[in-house]
């Protein structure tokens, strides 16, 4: 009786995405006006965060069982799985923006990279002054975000081959080999021959397995399929999601490209929450396997989706960024190059990175 509790959650949320297919209608967004439109948004994001608890909780229980990085890793691959279902969900919907799989890669990795790495380093710094992680693991991730991230938003927009930021049917092809090529050289990297490096260090240096992260841990198939059921609701639910924060926003004259943000935020919830709890408990290494992952993960494994399903539909993908988004990317791959130079990590780390968190979110409502 106690398991199927902790999973009402997941059961409000099905409920909700049921009540929308049968009186979906009733409460459109034209229906019910702006004030209606708020009232719904709030709804779903409450029930959509509701959802993100129970990803936390059954996550931290995989991690448990199976030990670092394959608990982490688990989420993460989950949650991009909800990133790229979203995105694909649009495109062959036919009212999908160009640049739709770019902002949204781009507003992840930013909230990733400065955000989330933001916050971990600051209540992390602020709570145990510094904390150490194995520097091994975070130039890996480093090492292959970098080159993924410029080939994919920067390449684009300064090759001439095709249009505007659109890539070329050679560039496509290239970066869809390229990208999945990488990533699996990574996953074996990270999973078979050099999992230690992805490991919390000891004090003398040496990695070790954390294998507790709170909450009541059970079987690994009850975690699993209590985890995709947590996922599930979030996947059915974030278009209706992004319908009525794109819809508010207008109706209240905010930046178009906010919308795109908030849905982004929600969907990163899952991985954000377990970083900052892992941070609080002085547990560093796996709040930098939940950052860095989601970041190497957001284009190693969105980018070759998104252009596959272009090539075969003939959905035009524009992944160049513009100019100004293109030094924001560089000055936080920069920053974040220089924040995991050392071992240790302290809040004024934190600080920084929010500081280039908080410029993205200014330069969202100045350019749009």
């Amino acid at each position: 009786m106690g398991s199927l509790k902790s999973e009402f959650p997941s059961l409000v949320g099905f409920l909700l995405f049921g009540a929308f297919v049968a009186f979906g209608d009733l409460v459109s967004p034209d229906q019910i006006g702006l004030g209606g439109g708020l009232a719904v948004l709030s709804v779903l994001f409450l029930a959509m965060m509701w959802c993100a608890f129970s990803v936390v909780r059954h996550a931290g229980g995989l991690a448990t069982l199976l030990g670092e990085p394959y608990g982490t890793l688990i989420l993460t691959l989950a949650v991009i799985g909800i990133e790229v279902a979203l995105i694909a969900a649009v495109m062959l919907g036919g009212d999908a923006k160009p640049t739709l799989a770019r902002e949204t890669m781009f507003s992840v990795v930013m909230i990733v990279l400065n955000g989330l790495v933001g916050i971990c380093l600051l209540v992390g710094g602020l709570r145990h002054k510094s904390q150490s992680y194995n520097l091994q693991g975070a130039n890996a991730f480093l090492s292959v975000l970098i080159p993924l991230a410029i080939f994919a938003l920067v390449l684009p927009r300064i090759t001439h081959s095709a249009p505007g930021g659109q890539l070329s049917p050679l560039q496509t092809g290239f970066e869809i080999i390229m990208s999945v090529v990488l990533y699996g050289v990574f996953l074996a990297i990270q999973t078979r021959t050099h999992s230690d490096i992805f490991q919390q260090p000891d004090s003398d240096g040496k990695s070790h397995d954390d294998d507790h992260h709170g909450g009541v841990v059970r079987t690994i198939p009850f975690h699993i399929v209590g985890l995709l059921g947590a996922l599930l609701p979030i996947i059915l639910l974030s278009k209706k999601l992004a319908l009525y924060a794109n819809y508010s926003i207008e109706g209240m004259g905010a930046p178009i490209a906010l919308g795109g943000f908030l849905v982004a935020a929600l969907i990163l919830m899952p991985e954000g929450l377990s970083a900052l709890q892992s941070a609080r408990e002085n547990k560093l290494q796996r709040a930098v396997n939940i950052c860095l992952g989601s970041a190497v993960a957001t284009i190693g494994l969105t980018v070759p989706a998104v252009l596959a399903i272009g090539w075969v539909t003939g959905k035009q993908v524009e992944l160049g960024l513009e100019m100004e988004d293109i030094v924001l990317l560089s000055l936080t791959l920069f920053v974040s190059v220089v924040t995991f130079a050392s071992r240790q990590t302290n809040y004024l780390q934190g600080a920084v990175h929010l500081a280039l968190f908080a410029a993205y979110v200014m330069m969202i409502f100045d350019l749009s």
